[in-house]
């Protein structure tokens, strides 16, 4: 069944005990103010004549089945790390299980915080079950997208320690905050012109356009469903610009909020919380 696009701004949020759907409508002054949805038989969304001041907000995804991400997608931070761009996009991926909301503390397994570090990036949510999609369709299986942080436990990536094999190092639980809601093309009308910027504890860190990716979303999508089925809900971290700690020799202490930006849409903002 196909999640339709039937909003501009998704949200999902708590009330009381209760948690709802919402099209973000305001979130000026620290408020966000929601028109609540209803979901539809058909898996799409519908107003039901009720606005609310969101108490909690939430993951605009309950669930993903997989977190499908691109290594090495910046022109820029292919430079910084002195590697050269391959003929195929690098994918790793990280388990459902890696999802956290927007605001969410981020819990650091004691085993993860030696050289703790963050990626800031474009995110694009799979609408519907992808399988061999052209390039010049790709966008049309897309529900939209969002911003998040591809925590990583860099110690496990490093050569000595897992061969250089990425996924572990990024797959613990809450390793992918992601919000603050899912935007639709018809608000991000070209995902290869939007601006973003990382910051930890308010210094930025991390500043680019998209326009630096070295595959586009389309091509992404293009080739993450060759022969293979991208099953909706899936979400796809498109990579990471230039100004990772790991390059910076700064990594991420106890306590220290990284803050994920795009420009005029929304951000997100998790402390890192060691066990």
């Amino acid at each position: 069944m196909e999640i339709a696009a039937t909003f501009t701004k998704l949200v999902r949020y708590k009330q009381g005990s209760q948690i709802y759907h919402g099209d973000l409508l305001d979130s000026s002054a620290g408020r966000y103010r929601v028109a609540r949805l209803e979901k539809t038989p058909t898996g799409a969304f519908k107003q039901v004549g009720q606005e609310d001041v969101v108490e909690k907000l939430l993951c605009p995804l309950e669930w993903t089945p997989i977190f499908q991400c691109v290594g090495l997608n910046y022109r820029k931070h292919a430079t910084e790390a002195n590697l050269t761009v391959p003929k195929y996009p690098v994918i790793f991926t990280k388990p459902g299980d890696a999802l956290a909301g927007p605001f969410d503390a981020i819990q650091i397994h004691s085993d993860a915080q030696e050289k703790l570090d963050y990626e800031g990036e474009l995110c694009v949510i799979i609408g519907q079950d992808a399988k061999n999609v052209p390039e010049a369709d790709a966008l049309n299986y897309v529900l939209g997208y969002s911003i998040g942080n591809d925590v990583s436990a860099r110690h496990y990536q490093l050569p000595d320690v897992s061969g250089g094999q990425f996924c572990y190092a990024k797959s613990f639980d809450q390793f992918a905050p992601l919000g603050p809601a899912i935007w639709s093309s018809s608000v991000v009308k070209d995902p290869q012109a939007l601006s973003y910027k990382t910051k930890v504890n308010g210094e930025v860190v991390q500043e680019t356009s998209t326009n630096d990716m070295i595959w586009s979303v389309q091509q992404i999508v293009q080739h993450l469903s060759r022969g293979t089925t991208l099953r909706k809900g899936t979400v796809i971290m498109t990579g990471t610009p230039s100004g990772v700690g790991f390059f910076r020799n700064k990594f991420l202490g106890h306590g220290d909020i990284v803050e994920v930006e795009l420009d005029g849409l929304g951000s997100i903002a998790n402390s890192m919380q060691f066990e």
